[in-house]
């Protein structure tokens, strides 16, 4: 009868922890309940997906945006969602079996690498923002103005790729010394930053501001901005 009773004993402290660890991945499912999205390193491809707590295939059901696997091949078989035994985010097949993984690397942000393929992110859509601008949303004429005063200078961004995978720029006639001497001659779109390329090796960085107007950067106190004219 003793032996019963630790037997028991030790069944039933057994069974308070298996019931501890169920109660800690059932709050952990929750925490990832609702919409993501997964992204490339440039965020120029996205996918929106929507994690749900109904049992399916070895994991939970999920909802993929009808634009993910153009834009990112890899989740064309993804079918369900689970959390692994180190918190990790595995996203699996119809039968049950890993595709993708991702590692909690800050709050909210995971992230996997996959050869021959790059990093990707896993966000809310709350933390990312909005989509970042791609090169059709910046190609076009644009005025630099240097110091808030009259425009220097017109450029056209073409958006017509060069061998090198840039795209071609025009400077139109009429522009400043400041910026003929820099001589652009390509752009391109890295990672929300849109740069202006010379044959020289020489590069202007500019970030996005307020009203669709894009600023050098680092900042001098001699700013040089981009705008529509």
């Amino acid at each position: 009868m003793r032996l019963s009773s630790i037997a028991l004993a030790a069944f039933a402290a057994i069974s308070a922890g298996t019931s501890a660890l169920h109660a800690e991945a059932s709050d952990a499912v929750k925490a990832l309940i609702g919409s993501w999205e997964i992204s490339n390193a440039d965020r120029d491809k996205t996918c929106a997906i929507t994690f749900k707590a109904d049992a399916a295939f070895g994991g939970f059901k999920l909802d993929l945006d009808k634009g993910c696997t153009p834009n990112l091949p890899m989740m064309k078989d993804v079918a369900a969602w689970k959390i692994g035994s180190a918190d990790e985010v595995q996203l699996l097949d119809a039968r049950g079996r890993t595709l993708i993984e991702f590692t909690e690397v800050e709050s909210g942000m995971y992230e996997t690498e996959r050869p021959g393929e790059g990093v990707f992110f896993m966000q809310t859509p709350s933390a990312v923002g909005p989509p970042a601008r791609t090169a059709a949303d910046v190609a076009g004429d644009w005025a630099v103005v240097r110091g808030g005063a009259k425009p220097i200078c017109t450029l056209t961004l073409l958006n017509t790729a060069t061998p090198l995978d840039d795209l071609m720029l025009k400077v139109n006639p009429g522009c400043d010394a400041f910026i003929t001497r820099f001589g652009p001659t390509t752009w391109q779109m890295d990672r929300g930053e849109l740069l202006l390329k010379s044959p020289r090796g020489l590069t202007w960085r500019f970030e996005e501001g307020d009203n669709n107007t894009w600023q050098r950067v680092p900042e001098t106190a001699d700013p040089v901005m981009l705008i529509r004219p």
